[in-house]
C-alpha cells in the first residue's frame, strides 16, 4: 500500500481550506441555534426586516412555515431557514437582519 506524507507547510494549508469552507456552515447552525425554536410575529419581523404588510402576506402563502396551532402565528425558527435556502426566490424576499444574514 502507497504510503503519502506531507510536509507541515500542506498540512496547514489543507487545515486552512477547510476551515475556509467549514466556518460558513458552522457559523449560520450557531446563529440559527441563537433563535428560539418558535418566532413570533415580532421576532420574525424585527429578525427579517420585514413590515406588517409583507409579514401578513408570507404568513399566508401557503408554502411559508408558519403554525397557527399555538394561538397567535409563529414561524418554527428550523423551518423558516429551510424554506429560505431552498430557492432564490425565497431568499430574495426576506433580508434578514446582522447577526442572521443568509450565508
Amino acid at each position: 500500500m502507497p504510503n503519502t506524507t506531507f510536509s507541515q507547510e500542506e498540512i496547514q494549508t489543507f487545515a486552512n481550506e477547510i476551515k475556509k469552507q467549514l466556518m460558513p456552515s458552522l457559523i449560520e447552525e450557531l446563529k440559527e441555534s441563537e433563535l428560539p425554536p418558535l418566532l413570533t410575529r415580532k421576532q420574525f419581523m424585527d429578525i427579517t426586516g420585514v413590515g406588517p404588510t409583507k409579514c401578513n402576506e408570507l404568513f399566508n402563502r401557503e408554502d411559508f412555515p408558519v403554525t397557527r396551532e399555538l394561538g397567535h402565528p409563529k414561524v418554527p425558527t428550523k423551518l423558516f431557514f429551510d424554506w429560505l435556502y431552498a430557492s432564490a426566490q425565497n431568499a430574495r424576499e426576506v433580508s434578514l437582519k446582522y447577526p442572521y444574514s443568509a450565508i
